[in-house]
């Protein structure tokens, strides 16, 4: 791969669309998306792309790496453009591999909405959901195919798709896809793909990694960076608060109050976690949505929609919302728990403040938290500050606890009326047992004894007859003598 020179990217085109070489059809669904200028991203790469070189894109996370590599794909395939309804004149000419099902949906709505005035077909296959209608919409033939690499691999060993007459591959969020394992899968589906093709690498991150699989599969690439990697967008206050896990969510309420934010993202580390906080800020009277991988894909779909609409304040996700996902005039994003991966910091914060609007990212962090915060400001080149946060006390969670063996100083709860003494109740009276000890008592002649002195005439021992022998009597206890034989 040989770097890019001042030759290889020439000067910036135009900063509108429609100064572009591009189809009216596609110039009209530009303009019907309510797109006039080029991000800096879409300027420097839709002309490499039309020139049919392969392309390393590196952009901010927000900055319409989807067009990017979308608009001038459909125009190098309008060639290909026919009205026929037969699935051999249809054939996959250009595939979109995404690393999670959100991503794959979200490009395919974008790529729909593109080629909406052409008759270029398009469709989304990804796991979660049933296999039959994407089969059914396979067969019959698509030009544009948008897959995670899991479920494509599913359908290429069902025969329900070829793919070798693809032209274009895109690969997009490339660094998520290494990350959480999708390089043999890769490699699989690269391998069914014919060598003469065109091939484009767009991620938000650029790892040593990423550049090795360039290296493998791309020819010649072109790097197109519009900033420096792993850089957040200057349009996002970022703000990290020390927290204890009892005040985070009061923080955050609070927060949302204090800034009258009508919609956030919560992020939290765990599916689990994230259940549990969602159904937490339910109590809490927030309408709340929770989006995470043990959900089944048509509940995600639905929680996103959900908040896309506006009918979810608060979206309490895994890092599955983390990457790609594209909502408009979203005013901010908190982390619950701060991520474990570094560049992950980067792809949720940037789900705010997106096509240059303003937003906000909080990051609560605890005492545990020192290393994580370390790989942040290492990553992202900035010293990061903790600030305080003060609670009101109507804020407060209602429990508080207290930490003695980490010293923590709490302020302590209202006092409430003393409650009178616990007193147990007294046992209940039985007057065979409150009766006093007699002494003369163990003198007594037993029961039974009585009973033989009052026993009648030719009544013999134990109450028989005086013609039955009586049986011999033994000892009841251990180590008592033996009576003597009784005599005949």
């Amino acid at each position: 791969m040989t770097e890019p020179t001042p030759s290889e990217v020439a000067e910036a085109p135009p900063a509108r669309f429609d100064t572009l070489p591009l189809d009216a059809k596609l110039l009209r669904a530009v303009a019907d998306s309510g797109y006039l200028t080029m991000t800096p991203i879409q300027a420097k790469a839709i002309p490499i792309v039309l020139e049919g070189r392969d392309v390393m894109g590196a952009a901010q996370t927000g900055t319409g790496k989807t067009a990017a590599f979308s608009i001038p794909l459909l125009q190098r395939m309008l060639k290909h453009e026919t009205a026929s309804v037969s699935p051999a004149r249809h054939p996959v000419r250009a595939l979109v591999l995404a690393p999670t099902r959100e991503l794959a949906d979200q490009v395919a709505d974008n790529v729909k909405k593109y080629a909406k005035h052409t008759q270029l077909r398009s469709a989304v296959v990804f796991g979660g959901v049933d296999m039959k209608p994407q089969t059914a919409q396979l067969k019959a033939g698509v030009e544009v195919l948008i897959a995670t690499p899991g479920r494509l691999l599913d359908h290429i060993e069902a025969k329900n798709c070829v793919l070798n007459q693809v032209e274009y591959v895109v690969l997009d969020e490339a660094d998520r896809m290494l990350d959480i394992g999708f390089l043999p899968d890769l490699q699989r589906i690269l391998s069914f793909l014919p060598k003469a093709r065109q091939t484009l690498l767009f991620s938000a991150t650029f790892s040593p990694e990423i550049k090795r699989l360039a290296q493998s599969y791309l020819q010649d690439p072109i790097l197109v960076e519009t900033a420096r990697p792993n850089q957040t967008a200057s349009t996002v206050e970022q703000r990290f608060y020390s927290a204890t896990d009892d005040d985070k969510r009061a923080i955050i309420r609070q927060i949302l109050k204090d800034r009258a934010i009508r919609q956030a993202i919560v992020f939290g580390n765990s599916k689990l976690g994230v259940a549990r906080l969602a159904r937490a800020f339910e109590r809490d009277g927030l309408r709340t949505a929770a989006l995470h991988g043990d959900k089944s894909q048509d509940e995600r779909l639905k929680s996103l929609d959900a908040f896309k609409r506006g009918e979810v304040d608060v979206l309490v996700a895994t890092d599955v919302a983390a990457r790609g996902l594209d909502i408009a005039d979203l005013p901010a994003v908190f982390n619950y728990d701060v991520p474990f991966n570094a560049e992950d910091y980067v792809h949720r914060i940037g789900r705010t403040g997106r096509a240059g609007a303003s937003g906000l990212a909080v990051t609560l962090v605890t005492k545990a938290d020192a290393r994580l915060v370390a790989d942040i400001e290492k990553l992202i080149k900035r010293k990061i500050d903790l600030d305080a946060f003060e609670l009101d006390g109507s804020d407060r969670p209602r429990f508080e606890r207290r930490r003695r063996d980490e010293g923590v100083d709490r302020e302590e709860a209202p006092q409430r009326p003393a409650r009178p003494a616990f007193r147990p109740p007294a046992p209940p009276a039985d007057p065979f047992f409150d009766k006093p000890y007699e002494a003369g008592a163990r003198d007594a002649a037993p029961a039974w004894e009585k009973a033989k002195a009052a026993a009648p005439a030719g009544v013999g021992k134990g109450g028989l007859s005086s013609y039955i022998k009586p049986k011999r009597q033994v000892a009841a206890l251990f180590g008592a003598k033996k009576p003597a034989p009784a005599e005949t």
